[in-house]
């Protein structure tokens, strides 16, 4: 109960404050994080969570799936089959680059073995939908470049998985049994995807027979009761939930997109507060013992991973591209690790390997840095596309209609997607 009241609070300071966040660089998923550290045994010791506390794993996987239905939602087939060359690039080439120079930098100045140092390669390779949403959903922003990260972030998850799964049978007990491990990952991939697929057909299908449907205040739910309905077959049938999750937001919208403008907001709101709830419960395990238990070598590690491993990866992916300068590096810079990572790192930790508390420290440490580093940097680096001059819209109250983001203009933001759309 004391968990859910400091989830209150800080859900409270965090609505209110959010209208200064919108403006600066004061970031609602930072309040959380250091909410939870606070309230940890490092600091008050209001709550009591250690790693292996099952809270942890299942906000973290809640707050991921969540995040993914709805971001699947958002992805347009047209679009991306005309535009499928730049996510291709980001996930068949910089996320290799990023997970082989991860490995190096741990094995080098970690002093990890190369099985284990790959292993964290692979942890942290993906980037994480719930924080590269902070840029994603800023409309400022060109289209193209919205859709690259929201696509690569929605399917690295699910391609790093199986990687992870197998360097795990490889560093531990099981190292006998990694081809074993293989054929079954690579089943639990094929379930996911088909589920995410079949079910939201299915649901769409059944609603359109004359005799059924939703009257219009309880049509959120039909795409949320597909959502429930996939994350427990999922689980019980140890599908891979992440592509489930991403894969049936999209054939959802592409099925019906009244359904999906009907649970947009519903959507997004509980898609936040599952986000709030894993970053407060992930912010209780930051505590001093665990910064202080990594190696300045570690630090070392941590920093390049976040300044120099992604964002060379990317740009290198991206050689090449129609994308301007300016735009190969926002999308080289919003590669937040996340959700993603915290769940792999406490299999990575709960697996019993030589080495795993090493890298789980690492893993955890370099979330952090990220999430704040990511998520404080957002509205700075959207300002940099406002074309408005650009475009030559003229200042005069006649095409004003000011809303809630800094004040821009709605035709403005529509010609800024237009002009920089896929």
């Amino acid at each position: 109960m004391v968990l859910i009241a400091v989830f209150g609070v800080a859900l409270l300071i965090a609505v209110l404050l959010s209208g200064l966040a919108a403006r600066t660089v004061l970031s609602t998923s930072f309040l959380f994080l250091i909410g939870g550290a606070l309230v940890s045994d490092g600091f008050l010791g209001l709550i009591h969570i250690t790693p292996d506390s099952e809270i942890v794993s299942v906000t973290a996987d809640l707050a991921l799936f969540a995040v993914l239905f709805t971001d699947g939602m958002h992805v347009s087939f047209p679009k991306l089959r005309a535009n499928w060359k730049n996510p291709a690039r980001a996930l068949g080439l910089g996320m290799p680059l990023a997970f082989i120079g991860m490995a190096l930098v741990t094995h080098y100045l970690v002093g990890l073995d190369w099985t284990t140092s790959f292993l964290v390669g692979a942890v942290l390779a993906p980037t994480d939908p719930v924080f590269a949403s902070a840029i994603v959903g800023r409309k400022e922003v060109p289209a193209k470049l919205r859709q690259l990260l929201n696509v690569e972030s929605g399917i690295n998850d699910g391609l790093a998985l199986p990687v992870v799964l197998v360097l795990i049978a490889a560093a531990g007990p099981t190292s006998g049994h990694a081809e074993a491990s293989l054929s079954k990952i690579g089943l639990e991939l094929v379930l996911g995807l088909a589920f995410g697929v079949i079910l939201p057909k299915a649901v769409i299908a059944l609603a359109r027979f004359r005799h059924l449907g939703a009257e219009p205040k309880l049509q959120p739910l039909l795409p949320l009761a597909i959502g429930v309905i996939l994350y427990a077959i999922c689980h019980l049938t140890h599908a891979n939930p992440y592509l489930a999750a991403f894969s049936a937001g999209a054939v959802l919208t592409a099925c019906s997109v009244e359904a999906k403008e009907a649970f947009e907001p519903l959507g997004e709101a509980l898609a936040e507060l599952a986000k709030f709830a894993a970053l407060l419960v992930f912010g209780a395990l930051l505590t001093p013992s665990l910064f202080g238990d990594l190696s300045f070598g570690g630090y070392i590690a941590v920093i390049l991973s976040i300044v120099l491993i992604r964002p060379v990866s990317l740009v290198l992916s991206l050689l090449g591209t129609r994308f301007e300068r300016k735009e190969k590096l926002v999308a080289a810079w919003f590669g937040p690790k996340g959700f993603a990572s915290v769940v792999y790192g406490l299999l990575v930790l709960q697996a019993g390997i030589p080495q795993g508390e090493q890298a789980y420290t690492l893993i955890a440490v370099c979330i952090a840095f990220s999430i704040i580093a990511r998520s404080s940097t957002d509205v700075p680096i959207s300002r940099l596309f406002d074309v408005q001059d650009l475009v030559g819209v003229p200042e005069g109250p006649a095409v004003r209609d000011h809303d809630h983001d800094g004040g821009r203009t709605r035709l403005t933001r529509r010609l800024t997607e237009e002009a920089g759309g896929l």
